[in-house]
């Protein structure tokens, strides 16, 4: 049942002629500004840093709400199919990509397009195949790579000109700037990240697959993927004995679910617990991208014992 309410808000939009998308379309034509409407958080922050102050910009995911299995209102399908340009990751978010399919087809722009995906295993895809989606086993966590998020930002800049020509040389030097910046992040990470006692992060939510790769670490996933899963007790076996071997004195856990998972594991192995947070959306007012990833460096570099 929970598969179909995205459909059946769909429909109850078509049914009332999108009496709440009509309202918003008329208010940003008034201003002439390009309507974005973006899945979730990482995406919001790139539309907002390519888009500066010329579109408006909706997020689907509600502040602190967990994005993996979130539900669209009417009203928010509204906003899909009256925007300009929807951002999403294909297979991450199912009733997005329901939504998407029914109202936005030829305004939304996929960021698991831009870049080659990993699957769950943690290797890319094989050069020269077409992108594969999450459905067939791969990992949407790739804005912790700063360099495959850079990459994305210069898709949707490209995106963000087809559907607004008169600013597109803007989205274009913002998206310069950004991977200018992203850079920045990925050299202290590459350094701070270099020299470490351990190499091995043990975490409550297999998310961590990008950035592990990008700076030559281990992830140890207590849970898969998506982290409602229930671990089996095999497999929270497994992550204790793992983190015995590695000497792991830190089980990591994220911050929009339970961290009792990361508990258990840590009172087995006698380790401390800490937040990693996947970015998947924000909890503190004031923060963004930037700040949280140099968050998450500093736990990184705590917890695997890393030197200067």
């Amino acid at each position: 049942m929970t598969r179909l309410r995205p459909l059946l808000a769909a429909a109850a939009v078509l049914a009332l002629g999108a009496v709440t998308g009509c309202t918003a379309r008329a208010d940003d034509a008034a201003d002439g500004r390009l309507r974005i409407v973006t899945a979730f958080y990482p995406l919001q922050f790139l539309a907002q840093r390519l888009g500066a102050d010329q579109p408006t910009v909706g997020n689907l995911t509600k502040p602190g709400a967990e994005p993996h299995d979130v539900e669209l209102s009417p009203r928010q399908v509204g906003q899909i199919a009256d925007a300009d340009v929807v951002a999403y990751l294909k297979g991450f978010q199912p009733a997005v990509d329901q939504a998407v399919a029914l109202e936005a087809r030829g305004r939304a722009f996929d960021a698991a397009t831009a870049v080659p995906l990993l699957p769950l295993g943690g290797t890319d895809a094989e050069a020269g195949e077409e992108p594969a989606r999450l459905s067939g086993g791969m990992d949407p966590h790739v804005w912790l790579d700063p360099q495959r998020f850079a990459t994305i930002g210069d898709g949707l800049a490209a995106r963000l000109g087809q559907a607004d020509p008169a600013h597109a040389a803007d989205y274009t030097a913002r998206a310069a700037a950004l991977r200018r910046d992203l850079g920045t992040l990925d050299s202290e990470y590459a350094s701070g990240l270099a020299t470490c006692a351990r190499r091995e992060i043990v975490t409550s939510h297999s998310a961590f697959g990008y950035l592990a790769r990008r700076y030559g670490l281990t992830q140890v996933g207590i849970t898969g993927v998506t982290p409602e899963s229930e671990p089996s007790p095999r497999r929270l076996a497994g992550a204790a004995a793992e983190a015995q071997r590695t000497g792991a004195t830190t089980i990591f856990f994220e911050t929009l679910v339970s961290p009792k998972v990361a508990e258990t594991v840590a009172r087995d192995v006698g380790a401390r617990t800490a937040v990693l947070d996947p970015l998947e959306g924000l909890t503190e007012p004031g923060e963004d991208y930037f700040s949280v990833m140099r968050r998450n460096l500093t736990t990184l570099r705590t917890g695997l014992g890393c030197t200067s």
